[in-house]
């Protein structure tokens, strides 16, 4: 079977509203052939959820799901998040393709085994997360909390996006955005993300260190934190040792951060990397902003992925995620932890916009 071309152009809706108390959280299952779906059916029934839900995915798939995990759920297909029962014991399922978007509904996907790279999966999850901006963007869901896709499966579909957080800045046409990797114990927000370690170093600008610090410090304030401590990690060994190990430290990260806190936000460093994030699991900072992918993730993966969230900060609506791939190798088994994704649906509640701030920092 051809996979269609995806549609990629950006979801159009009116402007954002602030949603209602109401509305729900919006899950988007992922690939349906990772673990997404088990971990879906899993984060829904278990009593420590508090927050209201609505699933975007596949019926059959969550169906199939609830029978290898052994959760006993009703699968409640609807078409709007308003028709949503949120009684105990049922999962309200939303599938793509509704006239919340513009593209077709995926075929049924039950068939497919779990643990196989599929270009249809890959196309089915792109849809879901689709679906989800467009309601995100209405304020028909306060937030949107996404289970792994899978960059293989997406691109054998034709999906132009290395994952999620490109595909949902591109999407909603959000320029100043970042990656933020968050537990109890430790954030950290990146400043350039996924491309080589070379190529990472030269992204680096002092424009662009300066729209992380901002976003770190209005999404901290989105969260509760009157006034966040921001502290930013140098690149080169002990933040470049004066210009004697690279001159970035101070050509580059320094001037950002003096230009932040001639804004008002307490943000200080650069600090040295092999020691900031210590000092910021300890409590003397609420957040570490870092240079690349490795430096940022590490940290924070080493505490411990079960309870790891990823946050896409700068979007016009709230979106976290698990911080854990697809894990083929463990799909269908029933044993995948869904601890993520209850981490990840207790972070969106925390940072809808009912808990926005009335300050914004100047620009």
């Amino acid at each position: 079977m051809t996979t269609p071309p995806m549609n990629t152009s950006p979801v159009t809706t009116p402007p954002m509203t602030v949603p209602p108390v109401t509305a729900p959280l919006a899950i988007t299952m992922g690939d349906p052939c990772g673990i997404g779906p088990e971990i879906t059916v899993k984060a829904c029934a278990d009593t420590r959820r508090t927050e209201p839900v609505v699933v975007i995915g596949d019926p059959g798939v969550l169906a199939r799901a609830c029978r290898t995990t052994g959760e006993r759920l009703e699968i409640r297909p609807i078409t709007r998040p308003a028709e949503a029962a949120h009684r105990p014991g049922t999962l309200d399922v939303l599938t793509a393709g509704t006239p919340d978007t513009a593209s077709p509904a995926p075929e049924p996907l039950a068939g497919l085994p779990w643990g196989t790279l599929h270009a249809r999966a890959g196309a089915a999850s792109f849809q879901y997360v689709q679906c989800g901006i467009a309601l995100a963007l209405r304020g028909e869901v306060t937030a949107l909390v996404t289970a792994p896709v899978n960059k293989e499966a997406l691109r054998l579909a034709g999906v132009p996006y290395p994952g999620h957080t490109e595909m949902l800045a591109d999407l909603t046409r959000t320029r100043d955005y970042a990656m933020m990797m968050a537990n109890d114990e430790l954030r950290t927000v990146l400043v350039t993300v996924h491309q080589s370690l070379r190529t990472a170093i030269d992204a680096l600008t002092t424009a662009r260190e300066l729209d992380v610090i901002r976003l770190t410090h209005r999404t901290l304030r989105r969260g509760g934190l009157a006034a966040p401590r921001i502290a930013v990690a140098g690149l080169n060994p002990h933040a470049g040792e004066n210009g004697l190990f690279g001159r970035e430290d101070q050509d580059v990260i320094a001037p950002a951060i003096e230009a932040a806190r001639a804004e008002g936000i307490d943000a200080s460093g650069p600090w040295p990397a092999d020691t900031v994030f210590m000092r910021a699991r300890a409590g003397e900072f609420d957040a570490v902003v870092a240079q690349y992918h490795d430096q940022g993730l590490i940290p924070v993966k080493y505490l411990g992925l079960e309870h790891g969230v990823n946050i896409t900060i700068g979007l016009p609506f709230v979106r976290t995620s698990v911080d854990h791939g697809t894990a083929f190798d463990l799909a269908g088994r029933g044993t995948a932890d869904h601890t993520s994704l209850l981490t990840a649906l207790r972070h969106a509640a925390a940072l809808t916009t009912q808990n926005r701030p009335t300050e914004t920092p100047r620009h």
